[in-house]
């Protein structure tokens, strides 16, 4: 939920429960019972807004909550042995972040914001606690963690296998998927991850994703104007980022 001028960050915080909140067909709360949502909220913590730069945890801090992401968006990024930032994954709104220290004793990466996010804190202990007696909440959680272990293998598989188009292709397919998930526009959405980032995730330089960002746009694939993206032709720009080959 976005500020606004007539309330203060704390009662908005307050204001916004699980029974109300439109992602909640998205989120955890997916096929609850409204009793139930009472439970799940019962354990939550609205946090306040997250401003851009702002660290949701850091990378070896000790696991402690999942969070679901309300409105914005995070990246997360690893830091391997000789210091260099590896960015892993991008959160968009429903998503749970911190589901990869999950049976660790600490986060293994780094979530910041990307632009000013609100997030739903969730103790995994008392998560834990409470999926015991809701086999429904148990249920979604699983999916959730089945999803998150889908996504890693198929960008290891990106990675190892696609050409940089191709990969750029499969990235722009996938948010347009996951905007459309959420009843946003497949076809027009802003990106608030900077050229820089994109190319760390897909482990291009930037001038290579502006290329071929150039190179889309003379193929009338997408039209880009700074981080707005128009995508003009969906089933040519998945036929580009299915296609076999090799890097």
């Amino acid at each position: 939920m976005a500020d606004t001028a007539t309330g203060s960050p704390r009662t908005l915080l307050n204001e916004t429960r699980c029974q109300t909140c439109s992602l909640s067909s998205l989120c955890l709360p997916l096929a609850l019972e409204l009793q139930d949502m009472d439970q799940l909220d019962a354990i939550i913590r609205r946090r306040a807004p997250l401003k851009k730069g702002d660290s949701l945890f850091r990378q070896g801090t000790p696991f402690t909550s999942v969070f679901a992401v309300r409105s914005g968006s995070l990246k997360q990024m690893t830091t391997e042995g000789g210091g260099e930032e590896q960015l892993t994954n991008f959160y968009l709104p429903s998503e749970l972040a911190g589901l990869d220290g999950i049976g660790e004793a600490s986060y293994p990466g780094t979530v910041v914001a990307l632009e000013t996010t609100t997030v739903c804190e969730i103790p995994f202990d008392r998560l834990e606690a409470l999926s015991e007696t809701l086999p429904e909440l148990r249920g979604q959680l699983y999916r959730s963690m089945s999803k998150e272990m889908r996504d890693d293998r198929r960008m290891m598989r990106l990675l190892s296998r696609k050409t940089a188009d191709q990969r750029l292709a499969t990235f722009f397919t996938n948010l347009s998927d996951r905007f459309r998930r959420r009843g946003y526009s497949p076809f027009s959405f802003r990106l608030s991850m900077s050229r820089a980032d994109i190319g760390n995730y897909l482990g291009l330089a930037v001038e290579t994703v502006s290329r071929i960002l150039g190179r889309f746009q003379t193929q009338g694939l997408v039209a880009v104007s700074g981080r707005e993206v128009n995508i003009l032709d969906l089933e040519a720009l998945i036929e580009v980022a299915e296609q076999e080959g090799c890097r």
